[in-house]
């Protein structure tokens, strides 16, 4: 019987119970004397002011609860207004419904307004890179997770109020030189398999300087109580260019604030403004050529209105930024520093956004015959805590299964990355809402509670699945670990009505636990699910 190997899982919770530990802060109090007079010939001692100590606690803890989740607005709530909403007589595996192009890619971003991603509360977009492809800087009303499908290069996170620790040295301007020495935050490196995190409201831009094109797959969880703006309606604000919208909107139906009462009046356009789009445009020049003390002639560039290249615009000469030397030192370090990180001592300014999950060494499941998956929650990326997100990455080779399951706490936006597989989706009523292929490029939800079974045939099968939750879990319906074989043999027996050998066999014929092959059944078909 073909058994299965299960590799660092010691980040996993507990499939009986999850834990959030707390950052504490200790603070020590002392006899403090009592400020007299120069000339008072009181003998006063000093005295203790435990009272005032434990108030001075209070308060320094809250302070730091309030800046550490509340300067960037990373809260730990859903919003719950969208249940109710996940009433899907039948689910679609789908294909994006609108494309833009620009100057050195392309954006395909999918319709927010489908009943499937309205259960969910996300959005859904996929962008392509070119080599020299620089993504406009621009942030967003909702947390983000990226995958990394293809490709390499950089990306810049701008965490407000964070140093620029990334600094040119003075050599490297040459002798002589009076030009001002450039400073950033820092510059992160992403390779395919790599997972990125991107708090609500947080800016950040990415950059290809590879030779293959950077295929980037992003949730936005709009459902996530950060977006305080719109209830389902993605936004990007970005801060240069003069980008589409894109997202589709429902029709006739212009956007609307959270709480806004629809007047029909036409928005405020700003001073001498034309249509663009970045958020420099509505401001008056002469505002700008003020705050950021430059010319007026400069301010206007900021504004971007004659710009036609898109969101994605081509770098001539490369991007020359302040970088370490190479990737593998850098990874080398934080492979230095991994080892025993549990997030703690990492700030708001120094904490990791990214993760690999597609490297096969990385595999949290593995079964040799039937395939992989890997996982990232806020065990090994902190913060995913804040954003409320999480990642599964998997790989079934031919001719293997999933096992059938479901998921506990989360929703599940699966995304087809290469091969085939056929998908089973089944909901409370015993409703089969989803029977047929997934292929590459498609997306399909998969809400919660609902079971979930895939298989591949001839082919490999690849996916990532976002989960709206930092510790989304899954309760498999057969195998080692599912409910089925938690149940005693008499339970099952009277349940479906067959003999206690027949339980017996239901409970103990299939040892894997996640993946299995149709080479290690032992009837030559597959098992029914």
């Amino acid at each position: 019987m073909q058994t299965e190997k299960e590799l660092n899982t010691s980040h996993l919770p507990s499939p009986l119970c999850v834990t959030h530990s707390v950052p504490f802060l200790i603070y020590k109090y002392q006899h403090l004397p009592v400020a007299t007079s120069p000339h008072s010939t009181s003998n006063k001692q000093p005295i203790s002011m435990p009272s005032m100590a434990k108030t001075n606690v209070l308060l320094s803890f809250s302070l730091f609860l309030v800046l550490f989740n509340g300067s960037l607005g990373l809260t730990a709530d859903r919003s719950r207004q969208h249940q109710g909403q996940c009433q899907l007589d039948r689910l679609n595996a789908l294909k994006p419904g609108n494309r833009i192009k620009s100057e050195a890619g392309e954006t395909e971003s999918w319709d927010p307004n489908h009943d499937q991603f309205q259960c969910a509360g996300v959005a859904v977009v996929r962008r392509t890179i070119e080599p020299n492809g620089l993504l406009l800087p621009s942030y967003s009303n909702a947390p983000q997770l990226v995958y990394i499908v293809q490709g390499r290069g950089m990306t810049g996170t701008l965490m407000p109020g964070c140093p620029e620790t990334f600094q040119e040295s003075q050599e490297s301007q040459g002798q002589g030189s009076r030009r001002l020495q450039d400073q950033h935050q820092k510059v992160h490196r992403f390779r395919e398999g790599d997972v990125i995190a991107l708090p609500a409201g947080v800016a950040h831009w990415c950059y290809n300087d590879g030779k293959e094109r950077v295929i980037a797959v992003t949730v936005l969880d709009m459902a996530n109580s950060a977006n305080q703006l719109d209830d389902m309606n993605p936004r990007n604000f970005y801060l240069a260019g003069n980008p589409q919208e894109e997202f589709q909107q429902v029709k006739g139906q212009p956007r609307q604030y959270r709480g806004e009462q629809r007047t029909g009046r036409e928005p405020f356009r700003g001073h001498g403004q034309q249509q663009c789009n970045n958020i420099f445009c509505g401001m008056d020049t002469r505002f700008l050529a003020e705050a950021f003390n430059v010319s007026e002639q400069v301010a206007r560039k900021l504004q971007s209105e004659s710009d036609r290249r898109g969101n994605i615009v081509r770098v001539k000469g490369g991007l020359q930024t302040v970088m370490p030397p190479s990737l593998r030192q850098e990874e080398q370090e934080q492979g230095q520093r991994g080892e025993h990180r549990n997030g703690l001592e990492e700030t708001m300014c120094t904490m990791r956004i990214r993760e690999n999950i597609g490297d096969p060494s990385r595999a949290d499941v593995f079964t040799p015959e039937a395939g992989r998956i890997s996982t990232v929650n806020s065990h090994n990326l902190p913060i995913l805590r804040y954003i409320q997100l999480s990642a599964e990455r998997g790989v079934l080779y031919n001719e293997a299964m999933m096992m059938p399951h479901w998921n506990l706490n989360a929703h599940s936006i699966m995304y087809a990355i290469r091969g085939q597989a056929h998908v089973q989706v089944v909901d409370h009523s015993g409703r089969t809402v989803f029977d047929g292929e997934m292929r590459e490029g498609q997306v399909l939800t998969v809400p919660q509670n609902f079971a979930v079974v895939k298989r591949s045939d001839q082919q490999s099968f690849e996916w990532v699945s976002f989960k709206t939750n930092d510790n989304a879990m899954i309760s498999p319906l057969a195998g080692r670990t599912s409910a089925l074989r938690a149940m005693p043999a008499e339970v099952l027996a009277n349940a479906f009505r067959i003999s206690v050998e027949d339980a017996k066999r239901i409970k103990f014929e299939r040892q894997e636990t996640t993946l299995t092959s149709h080479r290690s059944t032992r009837s030559g078909s597959w098992a029914e699910a």
